[in-house]
């Protein structure tokens, strides 16, 4: 049977009676996990072969392992690795070498999720920050130019793919002008729509063959003053469709998040009624996610292309010798920011 158009998270390190019912009933896209799910190695592949049993082999497994302050897995495991602004900075030296270092820190996050059964990272971002703007993104960035961060962005993009891991582009149309952390409250951004096609929007053009995005819940004023960009099917359709070009599957942030208001059930149904192709929910909760379930359709049409084209664009694992890459990276990466 088809699955059905949203992403869900789990409530700990192994599948309950009950989440096995619900992820054999709702038949979600994918899952993701988070910290709560994440003791050790054998643990999460054991986690991830249980949940694949029910959704299927090919279903997206997800997680946030950026670098920096949003690493799910974390030493003493897994190594850390630099925030965006690390790349950065080297980039703003020497454009072959910050191209280099991110390429390699994203092939070597790739090797540790691939061992673990993960197949997606959410990663790379393509947010431009600006000065004033909430601190959300910060140093996650990889730059203060469109230019600069789609360069990079694309770096990591291809690290991934060379170690048989699937991208998510984030947060589309842009999350570096908000003025909030959208996990806490609703942002909007004042710019008008010339400075951001020019800034904003630009970083994510060179990026809109990515197989997967995930949106912004934030308020755009000068395209649509009421809805964020999540539930916004002006700023879908003209903005992440039209103007960017984005052709992939697009996914909404987490819909448990504060920024959007209603109930779950309300906030799939604007998110997926606006033009997302999937609802992700994160958190876990069983009575949250039965109502996400409740509002996702089978995947069809169009959004079912994307999602089938997002799955088979994973290319096989290029080898490496792991040892040697590390070292390389800490070389590479010494003397920079690390957290």
């Amino acid at each position: 049977m088809p699955a059905r158009a949203f992403i869900t998270g789990l409530s700990g390190l192994g599948v309950t009676p009950e989440e096995r019912a619900f992820l054999r009933e709702a038949r979600s896209w994918g899952f993701i996990l988070f910290k709560r799910n994440i003791e050790s190695k054998a643990q999460v592949i054991r986690l991830v072969g249980e949940v694949l049993d029910e959704l299927g082999a090919e279903a997206a497994v997800l997680i946030d392992q950026e670098g920096g302050r949003v690493q799910r897995l974390q030493p003493p495991l897994w190594p850390a690795y630099p925030p965006g602004a690390a790349y950065g900075a080297i980039y703003a030296k020497d454009k072959a070498k910050g191209l280099a270092a991110a390429r390699l820190g994203a092939r070597l996050i790739a090797a540790d999720l691939a061992e673990l059964g993960i197949n997606t990272d959410c990663l790379p971002l393509a947010d431009v920050p600006v000065s004033g703007a909430d601190q959300v993104i910060g140093n996650r960035a990889y730059g203060d130019t469109p230019e600069q961060v789609a360069a990079v962005a694309q770096a990591v993009t291809d690290g991934l793919a060379e170690g048989g891991v699937l991208p998510v582009l984030k947060h589309i149309p842009g999350h570096g002008r908000a003025n909030a952390d959208s996990h806490l409250a609703l942002p909007t951004v004042s710019a008008d729509r010339a400075t951001l096609e020019r800034t904003d929007f630009a970083a994510f053009k060179p990026l809109n063959r990515l197989p997967m995005a995930m949106t912004a819940h934030v308020v755009f004023n000068a395209i649509d003053p009421v809805s964020p960009a999540t539930t916004s099917a002006t700023m879908i359709a003209e903005v992440i469709r039209g103007f960017i070009g984005f052709g992939g599957l697009l996914m909404s942030d987490d819909v448990s998040m504060n920024a959007l208001s209603g109930t779950l059930a309300e906030r799939t149904r604007a998110s997926l009624k606006a033009g997302c192709d999937v609802a992700l929910h994160c958190n876990g909760k069983m009575d949250e996610m039965q109502q996400v379930a409740a509002e996702s359709p089978e995947l069809s049409g169009k959004a079912a292309e994307r999602a089938s084209a997002a799955l088979a664009s994973r290319k096989p694992t290029a080898a490496i010798d792991l040892a040697r890459a590390r070292q390389d990276f800490a070389a590479m990466m010494a003397g920079q920011v690390s957290a």
